[in-house]
This record gives structure tokens, C-alpha cells and sequence, in this order.
């Protein structure tokens, strides 16, 4: 099976430790995010990985080689300039000829990458993505009123929303979807062209623990991650 990982972010948010390691190779415990996320693939039967890099490439690719100390393959592409979050995929386009999985390099979670990858092959359609629960409590209490008359009120009440957790499955025919040569191209253009033109896209819930380690203090989550949920592993 196939997976790619965008590992190509600046990771701005995270300056200074980004300044000279690149985000995805930032230690998390003994290990990088990249070879946690490389190991948990392989371990669900992922065996050739692609690294969708551009920020301190070759940093990347002297760090990992061929992949063989993990036992998986993997192969690079480089972008020339910034080509968002879909983009990346159209330079692996010749050699993706199969379903595969597609992650952003910033991500920690216990998903179940196999389940996850049989629930899509069962689905008829081109893209499958995880959403993920997301409740934020509110500062403020929410009144309601009809008139000058006030008739409730509920004390602070929970935000609910599901958001886009940045794993995916996706069959070959969705390159139909994508420019015909390389360009800025994220993963909210491809989805809603899709919806523009009526491609149907399944949803798969995520409900273990998930990690979007884009900021300071998501970096320190991220440790606290790793010291319960795979540092026992080791």
C-alpha cells in the first residue's frame, strides 16, 4: 500500500526550533514526527511511503535514505515553489496508480491507518476524509430575547464543530480534479471543486487521539503524547 506525507511546511508558527530543523523532523520523545508517523504507516501494512518535501529538503532526505531502517520504501519529490496542501500530489501523479493514503507531516494520532484505508476502498468514491470532534468552550454566557424581553440563558455554552483532520484516502481518479501542471493548490479548492461538480466524498470520523502540532505549546502536548501513548511501545 501507498501513503504520502506533506512534509513540505515552513512551520513558522514554531520559530525558533524550525529555524534549523525542519518541522516534521522536530524530536518528539526519541523520535521525529516524521518516523512516528513512518512507523505507525508501516505497521499498518504501508510499505512504500512518499515525502513531499520542499523546506530543507535535503535535510529530510539525508535523515531518512531509502527508508530501509524502517523497513519501508520511500521516495521524495521536491517542490520548485509552494504548492499548497493538494498541490504536491500532482509531481506523484505517475506513481500513484492506486488508492493511497495522504497525511500532513505535522500530525499526531492513534488512528487505525488500516481500518481507516479498508472503510474508504469499501466506499464509492474518489476521496475520503477524516473529521474530527472539536468542543471549545465559550467565554461568554449566550442570552436569548424576543423583544426587549429577555428568555433564557445558557451559561457559557460549548462550541461544537468538526474540523478537516488532514488524513485522507484517495483513488487515482481524483487527479481529474487537479490543475493540469503544477500550482498553488490546497485541500479546500480540490474538495470544493469536487462538490462544485457533484463528486461525492464519505467522511470517516476519527475519535482517538489526534494532534495538530502546529504551534508552541501543541509541541509540548506533542511530548506528553509520546511519554503515554508510545513511549511504552519502544
Amino acid at each position: 500500500m501507498k501513503a504520502v506525507i506533506l512534509a513540505g511546511g515552513l512551520g513558522t508558527r514554531l520559530k525558533p526550533f524550525t529555524e534549523i530543523i525542519p518541522k516534521p523532523l522536530l524530536p518528539i520523545g526519541e523520535k521525529s514526527v516524521l518516523e512516528i508517523q513512518i512507523e505507525r504507516l508501516r505497521d499498518a501494512g504501508f510499505n512504500q511511503i512518499f515525502l513531499a518535501t520542499n523546506y530543507k529538503s535535503d535535510y529530510i532526505k539525508n535523515f531518512f535514505g531509502d527508508g530501509s531502517r524502517y523497513g519501508v520504501q520511500l521516495k521524495f519529490s521536491k517542490e520548485e515553489f509552494p504548492l499548497g496542501t493538494a498541490g504536491p500530489l500532482l509531481l506523484l501523479k505517475n506513481e500513484l496508480k492506486e488508492p493511497f493514503l495522504v497525511m500532513n507531516g505535522d500530525i499526531l494520532s492513534l488512528i487505525d491507518f488500516k481500518k481507516f484505508y479498508e472503510f474508504a476502498i469499501s466506499k464509492d468514491a474518489l476521496l475520503t476524509i477524516t473529521i474530527k470532534k472539536e468542543i471549545t468552550p465559550f467565554a461568554f454566557g449566550n442570552i436569548f430575547f424576543d423583544g426587549d424581553i429577555v428568555t433564557g440563558i445558557e451559561e457559557k455554552p460549548n462550541i461544537i464543530m468538526y474540523i478537516l483532520a488532514g488524513i485522507y484516502i484517495m483513488k487515482p481518479g481524483i487527479f481529474n480534479y487537479f490543475p493540469d501542471k503544477p500550482e498553488y493548490f490546497g485541500m479546500d479548492k480540490l474538495i470544493l471543486k469536487m462538490l462544485k461538480e457533484k463528486e461525492k466524498i464519505v467522511k470517516y470520523e476519527l475519535k482517538e487521539y489526534w494532534l495538530d502540532i502546529g504551534r508552541i505549546d501543541d509541541y509540548q502536548k506533542a511530548q506528553e503524547f509520546y511519554n503515554k501513548h508510545l513511549l511504552k511501545d519502544n
